[in-house]
């Protein structure tokens, strides 16, 4: 159902769960449901996504429905935290397999009286979310944006130069179209979280930040939209980046706190793995580049050079599965048959008990 529909279809829906989300692309129409469910004193939780959902996202939006709250899921692919040599229409677009999705999951919290409602599914049109200046992906672009620094210009801020600032631009535009009492986002995003963790307190934004545990496969990958561009062969390898992390948490275990030890262990594990892979033949082998292995203090996301068990740390880490050189007949070789560049990020929480009260994790 579209917001061409809404009028009609506001005084059904607001009697029960619905068997298929509303979709609104109008934000007038959005609004306007909003301030219904506020009048009629309904918590509403917000879930933002770019779509091409998975598990993860499934489990940010039960985590939202099992406080019971009406849930608005926003499916809009940003321009703005796309850098000028990152491709956006590269990234993967499942407008009807998610629909589907969200299908399902309204059907399944029809049957719990615990659970909440999918209310809305919100999917505006760039020339709404941007009404002024067409957005700009120059670092010194022109237009109104909201930069969160120096947060914002560390690891992954360092690699993809206006990022955060696309990120936080566009979390904000959401917040305030939304209004909602809650908002869900996922621990793999982590720096993503803790920036908009700032925003949220330095603007004094009427919302509750809550994030939701990694979602990660059976092998330890964690779970990504992209990661449908990876086909078998660099699935298989991909695994490295969350391999090394659990390495270097081991150490931590066992008592390494310096933070030059714990990034040495990481890489050891993937210089290991990478030159394993530089032996195979073109035909079989998976490459990869390491950006980042990170040790960072979990107030500010600076390397902190030993991890203060009282504070912790987040360890994170990204890398890039490279394009594959020579395919197999046959092969599957992801979408656009294996010659994207992947990127992956991970991260895990050393001392994680300290870090929860801080970042208000669900777990």
């Amino acid at each position: 159902m579209s917001d061409t529909n809404v009028t009609n279809s506001l005084s059904t829906t607001f009697l029960g769960k619905p068997k298929t989300p509303v979709v609104y692309r109008n934000i007038k129409h959005l609004r306007d449901m909003r301030r219904q469910l506020l009048l009629k004193g309904r918590k509403v939780g917000l879930v933002p996504t770019m779509g091409a959902l998975h598990d993860g996202h499934l489990a940010l939006i039960r985590k939202a429905a099992s406080y019971g709250d009406d849930v608005i899921v926003s499916v809009y692919v940003n321009p703005t935290q796309f850098g000028v040599n990152e491709d956006l229409k590269s990234y993967p677009e499942t407008w009807d397999v998610d629909m589907k999705k969200f299908q399902d999951l309204c059907e399944e919290f029809k049957g719990n009286e615990r659970m909440g409602r999918i209310m809305a599914v919100f999917a505006p049109k760039t020339g709404s979310m941007y009404p002024g200046l067409p957005p700009t992906s120059e670092v010194d672009g022109h237009g109104s944006f909201v930069t969160i620094t120096p947060m914002g210009t560390v690891l992954e801020g360092a690699s993809r130069p206006v990022f955060f600032r696309g990120v936080a631009t566009v979390c904000m535009k959401l917040f305030n179209i939304v209004q909602p009492d809650r908002v869900y986002f996922g621990e793999k995003d982590i720096q993503q979280c803790m920036i908009i963790k700032r925003m949220i307190d330095d603007f004094h934004i009427n919302t509750q930040l809550h994030i939701v545990p990694t979602s990660r496969e059976s092998d330890g990958l964690a779970m990504s939209s992209r990661n449908m561009y990876l086909g078998q062969r660099r699935r298989a390898v991909a695994t490295v980046l969350s391999r090394a992390l659990r390495a270097a948490e081991s150490a931590y275990l066992k008592g390494t706190t310096k933070r030059t030890d714990l990034i040495e262990t990481a890489l050891h594990v993937a210089s290991t793995i990478q030159s394993q892979e530089r032996r195979l033949p073109k035909s079989e082998r998976a490459r990869f580049e390491m950006d980042y292995v990170s040790v960072a203090n979990p107030h500010t996301m600076r390397e902190t050079d030993h991890v203060d068990k009282n504070v912790g740390a987040i360890l994170s880490g990204a890398l890039k599965m490279l394009p594959l050189e020579e395919r197999h007949a046959g092969e599957d070789a992801g979408l656009n048959e294996g010659q994207t560049t992947v990127r992956l990020i991970d991260n895990v929480l050393l001392s994680p008990d300290k870090i929860k009260k801080l970042l208000s994790l669900d777990r």
